[in-house]
């Protein structure tokens, strides 16, 4: 896990110091994703500079260092992430005459792209990745990104150069970059609390869709070419149902979750896990456990605050696996002081709340390890999410309801106040159908009965202002053709449709997103199994029984961590890995918020202040619960703030 930079001069007319001095201050600005070991390399003749910043992980010698140069000298990468069935295609380059100089993957990588061409090694790999390689023969770059979308890759051209790298950040010391904000990605930013791909805040930039490659000619023409489509491999898996069998199913997830953790075990490095407790941390780490000649290192935050510590549920499960545990629990104030810093690490607009005990949970997992495994992805492959549930309930009875009386239910929701929803969900027995965040879900549920069709109902419900361009005077919202509702065709079945559509979209761009930033912020290597390509393949050929069955989500996952796990210490209601946001903004981060959101602050970065202004009151005073909305906002001005970016 590491980062890189880089830029292209088409006009090449920069001498190689002035591209060395360059590329270097480049990388310098992502340190943090690789505090071990910093190196370039520049073509002169080719317009061509390279940045690394290094976290070693496997072949910590000078031998996996990058830039890498291929052994026949054509070919130079830098690259980000980890392939984790190097060794098994090492014999066959070996076989070719390549003689390897180290045992990383990195090389293997390398010289596989040279012995057989970048299409054919990459649909070959297993593993996370975002890389660039030049091609100092034909002056071609290629840049790729992993399945998922696990790394992040962003470029674009600005004038005669061309960026690439992990984090924009990066490309500030270059004179070239011009950082102006895309007011139609921040609409989109305010639709979904972050920037979708293949997107970025900043005019003129992109980011790399996950299983897809982008070649630069010398001439500057990209050309983006996908070898991995999410969606056709769910159209053929409906296409194609394993046979419903439970045992057989049970067993082959077992065994394909077990390979998948056992090769993200690999390295010369501490190793541990994040465990939540929940379903997906706890397969996790069991099956870690299952394979680890000695107590897997596992590391959990709590909170004192009713409603979001998970630690007890995640120390039962590390008791049972006999794991070596690791707890901090957190006080609010540790929390929020966390907050002015978001920005530093995440280089666009980004308001997932949750980005907060990530990065804390992330500074604990470093204090003891270097590599660590997550659990995340699980909700999105098999459906563990409340909003599968409750979108197809919803679907099922708008289709059947007057679109009269939809909308006098909404009016009926969004007239009850939000300290009204909060006091029932306190005095409903928690075993019952106590409502969590019961506001929000509220304020959510009128904005789907409004919404109509499928798509657009799925989109309320995941969206945060459901009229973004209100927001932002001159903006056009940009909406991705999977909103169209052309995926039906394709994907009938609705449930497993929004499945698809997180998997797209809110999976890479927001968890995955999140994960990236705040584990590499403290030097850490995040690995998620559950998102293996192979693993995800193999749950689209499920049955839907196996997803969803009545009414328990990730029914198959529940039974295969029955064999590692007593069904009692995880058989509970999802509570999600958040902070008390609303509550915050009521009391100790009102001060903050008020400043960020006082009207002349709104209108110097560029938003309408009047219904921003009347939710915040709304908020303040209870009745509306607009947490989410306003940590949005909250989240943009900060961002604007830290970076002084001009409008």
């Amino acid at each position: 896990m590491c980062g890189f930079t880089g830029f292209l001069d088409f006009a090449r007319a920069t001498g190689v110091d002035t591209l060395a001095d360059l590329v270097g201050r480049m990388a310098a600005t992502i340190a943090h994703r690789g505090p071990d070991d910093a190196k370039i390399w520049v073509d002169g003749a080719g317009g061509a500079a390279l940045g690394f910043r290094r976290l070693a992980i496997v072949d910590l010698s000078e031998a996996g260092a990058q830039p890498m140069v291929s052994a026949c000298g054509r070919f130079v990468m830098v690259y980000n992430g980890e392939v984790y069935n190097a060794e098994d295609l090492r014999p066959a380059l070996a076989a070719r005459g390549i003689a390897f100089r180290g045992h990383s993957d990195t090389e293997v990588m390398l010289e596989a792209f040279a012995a057989w061409g970048v299409e054919a090694t990459i649909t070959r790999l297993i593993g996370m990745f975002a890389f660039a390689l030049w091609d100092r023969s034909e002056r071609r770059l290629t840049l790729g990104r992993d399945r998922m979308g696990i790394k992040p890759l962003y470029f674009g051209r600005f004038g005669q150069t061309f960026f690439f790298g992990s984090q924009p950040k990066s490309f500030r010391p270059h004179p070239a970059w011009r950082g102006e904000i895309d007011r139609d990605s921040l609409a989109a930013f305010l639709r979904f609390a972050y920037v979708p791909a293949p997107r970025s805040i900043f005019s003129g930039l992109r980011q790399l869709r996950p299983g897809h490659l982008a070649e630069i000619d010398a001439g500057g023409q990209v050309t983006e070419t996908c070898y991995w489509d999410l969606r056709a491999k769910a159209a053929a898996g409906r296409s194609d149902r394993s046979p419903d069998d439970d045992e057989t199913a049970i067993e082959e997830l077992d065994l394909l979750l077990r390979d998948a953790v056992g090769r993200r075990m690999i390295a010369d490095v501490p190793l541990g896990a994040l465990l939540s407790g929940g379903i997906d941390s706890s397969t996790v780490v069991a099956l870690m456990q299952a394979q680890s000649a000695r107590p897997v290192k596992t590391f959990t935050i709590g909170f004192a605050e009713d409603g979001f510590d998970e630690a007890p549920h995640a120390a039962a499960v590390a008791r049972h696996l006999g794991t070596d545990h690791h707890e901090l629990y957190v006080a609010p104030a540790d929390a929020r002081d966390v907050i002015p810093d978001l920005p530093r690490w995440y280089d666009e607009p980004f308001a997932d709340s949750s980005q907060i005990p990530t990065l804390l949970v992330s500074a604990l997992a470093r204090k003891e390890v270097t590599v660590v495994l997550s659990g995340d992805g699980g909700d999105e492959l098999l459906a563990g999410y409340n909003r599968y549930l409750h979108g197809k309930r919803l679907i099922t009875w708008t289709e059947r309801v007057p679109r009269p009386l939809r909308n006098a239910g909404a009016s009926l929701l969004q007239a009850v106040p939000a300290g009204a929803w909060d006091g029932l969900a306190r005095v409903l027995p928690r075993s019952g159908p106590r409502a969590v965040r019961a506001a929000d879900r509220a304020a959510k549920l009128a904005l789907m009965l409004r919404a109509g069709a499928e798509e657009r109902l799925y989109r309320q419900l995941v969206g945060q202002w459901p009229s973004p361009e209100a927001l932002v005077p001159g903006a056009a919202e940009p909406v991705d053709a999977i909103w169209s509702g052309s995926l039906a065709e394709e994907v009938p079945d609705f449930v497993e449709r929004m499945q698809l559509i997180d998997m797209l979209t809110y999976l890479p761009d927001d968890i995955l997103a999140k994960v990236d930033r705040a584990s590499m912020a403290v030097g850490l290597e995040a690995r998620v199994p559950l998102i293996d390509h192979r693993v995800v393949e193999h749950c689209f050929h499920l049955p839907a029984r196996q997803r969803i069955r009545h009414g328990e989500t990730k029914w198959l996952l529940r039974r295969v961590l029955d064999r590692y796990v007593p069904r009692a210490l995880v058989d509970r209601p999802k509570m999600g890995f958040g902070v008390p946001i609303d509550a915050w903004l009521r009391g100790p981060l009102r001060e903050w918020a008020e400043a960020l959101l006082a009207p002349h602050r709104l209108v110097e970065e560029g938003l309408a202040p009047a219904p921003i202004r009347e939710r915040w009151q709304q908020h303040l005073s209870g009745t509306a619960n607009w947490q989410y909305p306003l940590w949005c906002v909250l989240m943009y001005q900060s961002w604007r703030e830290y970076w002084r970016i001009a409008a």
